[in-house]
Parts: structure tokens; sequence; C-alpha cells
């Protein structure tokens, strides 16, 4: 066969990689998704704070609740304030559960799609550079390979970056839902509880030193699991 001169760009020897495809895909090996539900439910709670400190300042009264011993009715003055640790209640909240395995589920899906058609065009990438090395292929049909190889890596990043949406509107959607829930079951549950203001608090969040006598964690995280299981029957 006639000896070309055609060159095509070698894969780096410490890699093993063609064409430059190592270092994209390796934005997408494991750790490429994640998960934090703790900034959007701090977000309502985070509010009262601002409300909380004009009510100390400017000395305005509220209407105690009978019969509930809060924080108001043990001091005679003041708003009655507890909080809720956000941190406790993500590790312990069922619903905080599925809510992540689903997620991490679909992270892990799309990752190993994009690994598996990483390996396939790495092995036709592979075999390119062996025509190529062993002169077993001419000028004009390299051309041609070498186009469509750029064409199907162009086509890896691009669903990569699909993905890595889909994923974080997921993520999204999923926080979103969470906050509606908790929220709304911190409304029914304080019908009761009468409190004037049921804060978050979470490590190196905006409240940096809490009373443990005013924590309800505990009861929020007994009574919100105990609602979600009942309405799973």
């Amino acid at each position: 066969m006639e000896e070309t001169n055609f060159n095509i760009p070698e894969t780096p020897q410490d890699t093993n990689q063609p064409i430059g495809l190592k270092e994209e895909i390796e934005k997408v090996k494991p750790g490429f998704f994640t998960f934090n539900i703790n900034t959007l439910l701090l977000l309502v709670l985070f509010a009262a704070v601002i409300v909380l400190y004009l009510l100390h300042f400017t000395g305005t009264k509220t209407n105690d609740t009978p019969g509930l011993m809060t924080q108001k009715a043990i001091s005679g003055k003041g708003p009655s304030i507890v909080f809720v640790n956000i941190d406790t209640l993500n590790e312990k909240y069922e619903f905080v559960r599925i809510l992540k395995n689903d997620l991490e589920s679909t992270g892990r899906r799309l990752q190993n799609e994009i690994l598996n058609d990483q390996s396939t065009l790495e092995k036709e990438a592979a075999t390119f550079q062996k025509q190529i090395a062993a002169n077993a292929i001419t000028e004009d049909k390299a051309k041609v390979v070498y186009e469509e190889l750029m064409q199907k890596q162009q086509a890896l990043m691009e669903k990569k970056d699909r993905y890595t949406q889909m994923v974080a509107d997921q993520e999204y959607k999923m926080n979103i839902r969470l906050l509606d829930t908790v929220t709304n079951f911190l409304k029914r549950y304080n019908k009761q509880a009468g409190y004037d203001y049921i804060m978050g608090y979470k490590t190196a969040g905006e409240i940096l030193v809490a009373n443990d006598t005013l924590e309800i964690t505990n009861q929020v995280v007994e009574a919100i699991n105990k609602e979600y299981k009942e309405s799973k029957k």
C-alpha cells in the first residue's frame, strides 16, 4: 500500500487516552453529582431572625398562648422561640433519605452511561491509532475517521453537560418539595405548640450559638416521620 504522510494527533503516552478525552470524562467521575438540602430550607427560617431582632429591640408584645410552657411563659417577656437542628433533620427524616437515594440513583445511572460511551470511543480511537501506525489506512480515509471521532467526542461532551443539568434540575425540584413538606408540617405542628418562632439551626449557619433547652429537633423528627409513614400506608 502506498505510504502516506498524514499525521494524526497521538494519544499522550502517560494516559493512553485518545484525543483529549480523559480530562473531560474525569469531570463525571464519582463526586460529580451532589445533594444539598440545607440552603433552601434555611431561606424560609432565616427571615424570622430579622423579625426577631426587630421585636427584641422595639419591645413589641404578642399574646400568650394558654397552657403552653414556651420561652415567653418561662421568662415572662418576649416571644416564644424554639429551634430545629437542620443537620439532624436531614439525617433522620425518612423523606430526605428517599429523596437522596433517588437523586444518587439517577446520578449513577447517567454517569455509567457516560463512562460506557467514553469506553466505546476510546476503543474506536485506539483502533484508528493502530491503523495509522501500521499504514493500513489511506490519507483520505484517515481524515474521514478522524472527523468522525471528533464529532463523537463533541457529542459525548454535550451529553455530559446535558446530564449534569438534568441532575441539577432534579435536585432543585427535590429541594423545593422538601422545603414545602417541612414548612407545611411545622405549620400544622405549631397549631398545637403555639410557638411564636421555630428557627432553623445548622453547623456554620447564620445562628452561631443556640440554647439547647430551646431545641425541639427530636420531637419534630419523631412527629414528621410518623406522619410520613402514615401517609405511605
